[in-house]
């Protein structure tokens, strides 16, 4: 049940229709992430006085340091991600909830995890109101979800220094992580592939900016 005061009105479906012909053009051709991006009331996750921003690719704040990927980064990991339904997905940063909802969209299972409480406050009442409803952890995510493992697909969606070694332990063998590798204002989308003996392969695709994952540390 969508809320009185969160309309997804004609003109919003019009401007996501406008917004996945961009990111289309952009190299995402996967149609099963672009009916997601299509669904998702992206305008719904911003402050109001966002709004007439919302379906612009572009990244905006959300309170707490951090923002909302543009939807063209979220629709690309997604993409490396390979979702096939059913897939039990980690995600590691939940921040405002979109990417998780494009996950839930595709047929994921999602369990996600994020450092901020305030945040994580705010996503765990909004998600449900919209009709999504990912399985949510506060917590550090460098140490991911051990209770929960092992996962198919890990997504981290903070730029993260290196990958902890927790997190490819609870990798199935045959599973994707994908994440965003550097410190500074810029990172290299990374893909790795653990094989069935568990020895992992690594791709590199391109240059995106991330917030940056923090070790160690829960926020209040």
């Amino acid at each position: 049940m969508i809320y009185p005061h969160m309309e997804d009105n004609f003109r919003h479906k019009g401007l996501r229709k406008r917004l996945v012909e961009e990111i289309k053009k952009k190299g995402i051709n996967q149609q099963p992430v672009l009916d997601a991006i299509e669904s998702i009331p992206r305008h719904l996750f911003l402050d109001p006085v966002f709004l007439e921003f919302a379906y612009q690719d572009k990244p905006f704040p959300i309170g707490c340091e951090q923002t909302i990927s543009q939807p063209y980064t979220v629709a690309f990991q997604t993409q490396l991600l390979e979702i096939k339904a059913r897939d039990k997905v980690l995600e590691v940063g939940t921040g405002s909830g979109y990417q998780a909802c494009v996950l839930l969209e595709i047929g994921a299972r999602v369990y996600s995890i994020e450092r901020i409480k305030k945040l994580y406050e705010k996503t765990k009442l909004f998600l449900p109101k919209i009709g999504y409803r990912p399985k949510l952890f506060y917590g550090d995510g460098y140490k991911g979800l051990p209770t929960f493992a092992p996962f198919d697909k890990i997504i981290i969606t903070a730029g993260a220094p290196f990958i902890p070694d927790e997190l490819i332990d609870q990798l199935k063998p045959g599973g994707i992580l994908v994440a965003p590798i550097g410190v500074g204002g810029v990172q290299t989308m990374v893909r790795w592939i653990k094989q069935l003996d568990g020895v992992l392969t690594k791709e590199t695709h391109g240059s995106f900016a991330f917030v940056p994952m923090l070790e160690n540390k829960s926020e209040e």
